[in-house]
């Protein structure tokens, strides 16, 4: 397993300040964040197309080894906009490309061909595609998951343990997925807060980790901590770093 960090933990710089920054707290591979208020904004993904490549490829000390496509799956440009990701993707020899799942209600079918069309556009560029486990959607139950990954061949999961967690009477066991995990973004969490000060919550990283060894998982454990009010984000980002570098 490798760590990384998303490039949603740092706001308000450009990607390339982004890079330096994580590379100065010694990340040495990067999640990229493609969504509306992100360092690279949806329209950018196509109108600075090779901007973004040349970034990523010069940026000698952090590697880019993910992608996190944000949008909504109701945008009303999602397909060109996700192709265009997956050439990104494969352009800067990415393999994990993670997307969010439709809200609950929408008829299985439905979402079902919408997963089997996207993970078909990105087997055309060598892309895995993750569905990541999220409160408010439908795979915020495991056993939907599980059941779209073997329905879907080749489509993986991006386990975020904090939504099984966070707002939850008692934490969601997801033992049935990990066979099928592509990628883990990781931050502290409490019933009671969605995040909390590393240290300061109930994720048991020691426990995940083991599990996915279990299973010989080999890719990401990625950091993504939004800021919070009155901690220095640049500490908050180095010791998560170290806390998951010594469970390694």
């Amino acid at each position: 397993m490798i760590v990384a960090a998303s490039t949603s933990c740092i706001t308000n710089m450009s990607l390339q300040d982004i890079l330096d920054r994580l590379a100065d707290l010694e990340y040495t591979n990067v999640e990229l964040v493609i969504g509306e208020q992100q360092p690279i904004p949806l329209a950018e993904s196509i109108s600075q197309y090779d901007s973004i490549i040349h970034v990523c490829r010069t940026s000698r000390r952090i590697t880019p080894v993910a992608i996190y496509f944000d949008p909504e799956p109701n945008h009303p440009n999602y397909l060109p906009l996700f192709a265009t990701a997956c050439q990104l993707a494969k352009a800067i020899k990415i393999v994990v490309m993670t997307v969010r799942s439709a809200i609950p209600g929408t008829p299985f079918n439905e979402e079902y061909e919408r997963l089997k069309q996207l993970v078909k556009i990105a087997m055309t560029h060598g892309v895995v595609v993750g569905l990541q486990t999220e409160n408010g959607k439908m795979s915020e139950m495991p056993d939907t998951i599980e059941s779209f990954c073997k329905s879907i061949k080749g489509l993986g999961v991006t386990l975020d343990p904090s939504h099984y967690i966070y707002n939850q009477p008692k934490q969601k066991e997801y033992d049935n997925l990990l066979n099928y995990i592509c990628h883990v973004r990781l931050r502290d969490t409490t019933q009671n807060q969605f995040q909390v000060r590393i240290g300061q919550g109930i994720l048991e990283f020691g426990r995940l980790v083991i599990q996915l060894n279990k299973v010989d998982y080999r890719r990401t454990l990625c950091v993504d901590l939004n800021q919070l009010p009155n901690v220095e984000q640049m500490a908050e980002l180095r010791k998560m770093r170290l806390l998951l570098e010594s469970l390694l």
